[in-house]
């Protein structure tokens, strides 16, 4: 499992086999992407086919049977490369016969659809591990085998055609949802995270965060948050969050004083919520939206909250550890100046400020918002290279190659971070399709019967089985198997347990962050594997460090689910929803207290019910007024209770210090 770590980082921190062909591919997708939204006009099916066909094909060509980078390719690699590219398009080639002979292939469907699902397998295994595919297969297995199931497992089975029909010649499948919003979507936002990181927006990030930050307390832990933070906006990935940021804030942390599992485990922590923060996800926010049938920026309000109050925990965090330390800020030698960084870097922001702008103001579509957030930044690399040449910086000549440069290589760099989602939704859609086929009621009901019909319980397996499958799965992934499996039965559930109903969107967001949790999860987060590279410290510790200040992360779904005010279901006014938000964030830092048993001083395991009564009562305000029959607004006459205790935990920490002090 290790060496599958060090696989998928070689994917991402380096242009792994991307020579030759691949290269030339690589910018061909890229170019097709960007066309989708104002210059070609395609029917959804074929852009997805177009999209598998590019992505199976690099696959196939980059990486070997062995999951290492091809060095030298042979007759084979190019054969494989064809054969999926094919077989992808066969959808659209013969789109007219496939749809007349409808739930009836003939001969030559079967071939070529049995041949697409067993490279769309491999390929999968060879970019993201093995995990996604063997759960593909046992699907797969368990609908052919239903009927030879025991009572409580049997299944009416299906048959060779209908299996094909579902998961290959129709949009239920490998073509679905997934691979759709993946296509249409995802792409162009992986392409600016990218395009941004080869313009140097990565480390203008980093030094903005330390020029603002680097002076205080645990200073650049603090910037790592806010450096990964920024990065997570258009980045989209916790690995390569880490190893954009991780390569400058994991020395800076190390040389004021932070042992080299923390630093490590700070970022990992940091990078890992980067995919809570809107507007990417970890693709999964389009995802969400299209499951659903909402717009876009409902699921990025809903996902608001619980990010930004995720992410100022972390940041309390972080101040927690320098005062376990008792550390210091960087020297002001090494402060960059704020104006200065501004001066050189300021126009990396306004990408992201078009991106939000296009997406908030102007409501454009998702991908139109992305391509136009590329367009400026297009410009914006030609600007700069323009006024170095006038400026007598570099020739005319020199000028052209830096911008070719830089836009060539920020496309074959979104196209290679592209692989792994691509492939991973294709897979993923699979096993939707097989759920589709009537699995879905029977995994239903046996999930309801484990976790006998108690909602508590059905949460904690839908959180343990997301961390264990993200182990070996992309976020995504990991979000698609469990949102198709576990959401109708959260939702019924909470129904049939007398428990307000639970909003979809906070069903899907419950799955979706114990798929992020996964990445720094021991023994095999992806995320810490990088951080502790980089650090050079042991990674499992690294990832269990990281997860101790991620369980911070770990309770938010649990208070969103019970409390959908967390997830502005039900919030009409910006006043009420601001006072959510900072009583939340103060829930956080109360639970943050308890879980790392420090607050001014030592937390003392007397203290530790306080702290948690206290984030209860902050985070759910109804949860007494529910218990003693009260409704309406009387709910938020909790909080001040829940201040006080808050308030009692400080001031039993104040005398402790003060009794220190003399």
């Amino acid at each position: 499992m290790r060496d599958a770590k060090h696989s998928e980082l070689a994917l991402i921190s380096r242009e792994a086999g991307f020579r030759g062909l691949a290269y030339y591919l690589g910018i061909a997708w890229a170019l097709f992407q960007l066309s989708l939204p104002r210059f070609v006009i395609l029917d959804s099916l074929t852009v997805r086919a177009i999209h598998l066909a590019f992505a199976g094909a690099l696959v196939l060509l980059t990486v070997s049977l062995s999951r290492k980078p091809i060095e030298r390719r042979l007759w084979w690699d190019y054969l494989l490369a064809c054969l999926i590219a094919v077989t992808s398009l066969y959808v659209v080639l013969d789109r007219e016969g496939i749809a007349m002979r409808a739930g009836m292939p003939i001969p030559r469907d079967i071939g070529l659809s049995i041949l697409l699902v067993l490279l769309v397998l491999e390929a999968s295994r060879r970019v993201i591990g093995p995990a996604l595919s063997v759960i593909a297969i046992g699907f797969t297995v368990y609908a052919f085998l239903g009927p030879r199931m025991p009572s409580v497992l049997a299944f009416r089975g299906v048959s060779l055609s209908k299996y094909l029909s579902q998961s290959v010649l129709s949009t239920e499948g490998i073509y679905g949802i997934p691979l759709d919003v993946s296509a249409n979507t995802v792409f162009l936002f992986v392409l600016l995270g990218s395009m941004l990181e080869k313009s140097g927006a990565g480390l203008f990030y980093n030094n903005l965060a330390i020029a603002l930050l680097g002076k205080y307390r645990g200073g650049p832990a603090k910037a790592a948050v806010v450096s990964s933070g920024l990065t997570g906006l258009v980045s989209g990935s916790s690995i390569a969050n880490v190893v954009t940021t991780g390569t400058f804030t994991i020395p800076l942390m190390k040389k004021v004083g932070n042992p080299g599992e923390v630093a490590a485990a700070t970022e990992v922590a940091a990078s890992t919520n980067g995919q809570l923060m809107p507007p990417i996800m970890g693709a999964a926010a389009f995802i969400i939206a299209e499951y659903l049938g909402v717009p876009y920026l409902d699921v990025v309000k809903a996902a608001a909250i619980p990010a930004l109050v995720s992410y100022f925990a972390l940041f309390y965090i972080t101040h927690l550890e320098a005062s376990k330390l008792g550390m210091k800020g960087l020297p002001a030698s090494e402060i960059p100046s704020l104006r200065h960084v501004l001066a050189r870097g300021f126009y990396h922001l306004i990408p992201l400020g078009v991106l939000i702008y296009e997406l908030v103001f102007m409501r454009h579509t998702p991908k139109l918002a992305a391509f136009n957030a590329i367009v400026v930044l297009v410009a914006i690399v030609v600007v700069r290279e323009l006024v170095a040449f006038l400026k007598r910086m570099q020739g005319a000549r020199q000028a052209l190659c830096n911008i070719k440069q830089t836009l060539t290589a920020g496309m074959v760099s979104g196209s290679r971070n592209m692989l792994s989602v691509a492939l991973a939704t294709a897979t993923a859609g699979i096993v939707v399709g097989i759920v589709n086929l009537g699995i879905g009621s029977l995994i239903v009901q046996i999930v309801e019967v484990i976790a006998r019909g108690n909602i508590f319980a059905l949460l904690s397996i839908t959180a343990v089985a997301s961390l264990v499958i993200g182990m070996g799965l992309p976020t995504t992934a990991t979000y698609i198997v469990m949102a198709s499996i576990t959401v109708p039965v959260i939702t019924k559930l909470a129904s049939a347990s007398g428990i307000a109903p639970i909003p979809a969107i906070a069903a899907h967001l419950f799955c979706f962050y114990f798929g992020i949790l996964a990445d720094d999860t021991p023994p095999v987060g992806l995320a810490a594997y990088a951080a502790a590279a980089i650090a050079g410290s042991n990674p499992i510790r690294t990832g269990i460090k990281g997860f101790s200040y991620d369980l911070r992360t770990a309770v938010i779904p649990f208070m969103f689910v019970f409390n959908a005010e967390l997830v502005l279901f039900g919030v009409t006014s910006f006043a009420q929803a601001m006072l959510i938000f900072v009583m939340a964030c103060l829930g956080a830092f109360a639970f943050t207290n308890a879980v790392q048993r420090w607050f001014l001083t030592r937390v003392r395991w007397f203290e530790i019910p306080i702290y948690l009564a206290a984030a209860l009562l902050l985070f759910y305000p109804g949860l007494i007024p529910k218990a003693i029959g009260l409704t309406g607004a009387s709910r938020y006459y909790m909080y001040p209770l829940g201040l006080g205790v808050y308030g009692l935990g400080y001031l039993i920490q104040r005398l402790r210090v003060t009794a220190q002090g003399q």
